[in-house]
């Protein structure tokens, strides 16, 4: 039970269906130490609702009109970061869920989360969390445990930080990108990228990116840069 002292946790809805963002708002009204402050039916809207009315958690949906809940949510936590974002969607396909994580979402909820499911996640996002429905929990672990997988399994003899950087070089990234992510010197890059080459025996970055993105490195594709 929450704290009767305690400041509610103040929310702002972000919907474009009336009937159910009404029937959440009128659902979480029924939750103690819970306060709906705000209802958005647009991402642009949730967006300035938000910056106006400061709340502690956005429940946003991801298909919205005008701006979508992905590109709201960057926004919201690119100008408030202390504001939590827990995407309520009824889509649950990797794009959605990484884009909305990627954008900053701390949690990620399908529509037809019971009372008691929604209300936990708000309070667990509140208190500094990430939660996740177990659907998207199954999908989560799934996919970094085959892509653990996979980075160990392939080219034994690269050190897992050449695995890193050959993973990088075979998304797009040139020398210079992979030297401000992973915060190291242009020369210990240049050598690491030498020594995979070596390793690989290939001649250039084109034949290492072929030969890392048929053993299941690199993601999206950006094409080779010198």
């Amino acid at each position: 039970m929450a704290d009767l002292d305690s400041e509610p946790i103040r929310i702002l809805l972000a919907d474009d269906h009336e009937a159910f963002r009404m029937g959440l708002a009128a659902l979480l009204g029924t939750v103690q130490g819970i306060d709906v402050v705000g209802e958005a039916t647009t991402g642009e809207e949730a967006v300035v609702l938000a910056l106006r009315l400061q709340p502690d958690i956005v429940v946003m949906d991801l298909n919205m009109p005008d701006v979508d809940g992905i590109e709201a949510t960057r926004r919201i936590v690119a100008t408030s970061p202390h504001i939590a974002v827990l995407v309520l969607s009824m889509y649950e396909d990797d794009d959605q869920v990484f884009g909305a994580l990627k954008a900053g979402a701390r949690g990620y909820l399908l529509k037809g989360a019971d009372r008691s499911e929604l209300a936990r996640a708000i309070r667990s996002v509140s208190s500094g969390e990430a939660i996740f429905g177990p659907g998207i929990a199954r999908r989560l672990v799934a996919f970094f445990a085959s892509r653990s997988a996979v980075e160990s399994t392939v080219f034994p003899e690269l050190t897992e930080r050449e695995r890193e950087i050959l993973d990088m070089v075979a998304r797009g990234l040139s020398n210079t990108e992979i030297t401000q992510r992973l915060g190291l010197s242009p020369k210990t890059v240049r050598n690491h990228v030498s020594n995979i080459f070596s390793k690989l025996q290939v001649a250039d970055r084109a034949q290492a990116i072929v030969r890392a993105r048929q053993a299941g490195l690199g993601g999206e594709r950006r094409g080779p840069r010198e």
